[in-house]
């Protein structure tokens, strides 16, 4: 596939992405897979290009005052450590392993977001954090949210993807932060783990800047574009996005794999 032609759909996807909060990762690998390019680097470029969107979109959302930082900074911590073990040890898995942990993973996510809305959560046993913040006060039950947090980490760092795919869920359905407020907390986190999971992977060779560099351009056009147009959708339209636009990747990638693996 030609490279500007490849660059203009990482730009379509970028901005639909970053509406949702996860960069785009999944759809990147997704692509990149499709236009024939290997696993490992594939996962490796996509990382690359949520750099470069991500970091677009985090300056935007801090603006907007969507982001909140106490929820970057405790989940953020936590996701940067397992990130960079995910793609540290990435290379334990072939291409076809990898392909079905990422339809697994965001088939899951997907499902998750389409779960209604239940009331306000409240303290629930002696390991949940309150948190208050200038965004509203959160309960945060660590026996759930810890775990997942790290292996969302670990995954998302393994097989290219954002962790926003997991980590939006988690946010308005464990934590009830409210949609928009998830979605610019998430892309910070998804800067923290896209540059933690690079790193990783990066130790391991597979990467090409000359191909990567065109498309983390059309990314970080994508993600400007994506950033400025999330506060002017509504929170239930944005899930709903959000859940489809999973379910689509994690389809085609799971007929990929068992028709031409």
């Amino acid at each position: 596939m030609n490279i500007w032609v490849l660059a203009l759909i990482v730009l379509v996807i970028a901005t639909t992405m970053t509406m949702t909060g996860r960069g785009g990762g999944n759809f990147y690998v997704l692509a990149l897979a499709l236009a024939g390019i290997e696993m490992h680097q594939a996962a490796t470029t996509g990382q690359f290009i949520l750099i470069v969107s991500s970091f677009t979109a985090t300056i935007l959302f801090g603006k907007q005052k969507i982001t909140d930082w106490k929820l970057v900074l405790i989940i953020g911590s936590m996701t940067m450590v397992s990130a960079f073990l995910g793609g540290f040890f990435s290379d334990i898995f072939n291409d076809i392993w990898l392909k079905i942990i990422f339809s697994v993973f965001i088939s899951i996510a997907s499902v998750l977001m389409l779960k209604p809305m239940k009331k306000e959560l409240k303290p629930v046993n002696k390991f949940t954090l309150t948190l208050t913040s200038g965004k509203g006060t959160y309960y945060i039950d660590l026996m759930l949210v810890v775990p997942v947090v790290l292996i969302t980490g670990f995954i998302s760092g393994m097989v290219g993807i954002s962790g926003g795919s997991f980590l939006v869920p988690l946010m308005i359905l464990a934590i009830r932060v409210p949609t928009h407020i998830a979605i610019g907390t998430s892309t910070t986190l998804v800067l923290f783990t896209a540059s933690a999971g690079f790193l990783g992977h990066l130790s391991t060779g597979h990467f090409d800047f000359s191909f990567a560099l065109p498309l983390a351009l059309a990314g970080l056009i994508g993600g400007l574009i994506g950033a400025k147009l999330t506060p002017r959708i509504k929170s239930k339209n944005l899930k709903l996005v959000f859940a489809l636009t999973s379910l689509i990747a994690a389809a085609i990638m799971i007929l990929r794999t068992v028709f031409v693996s």
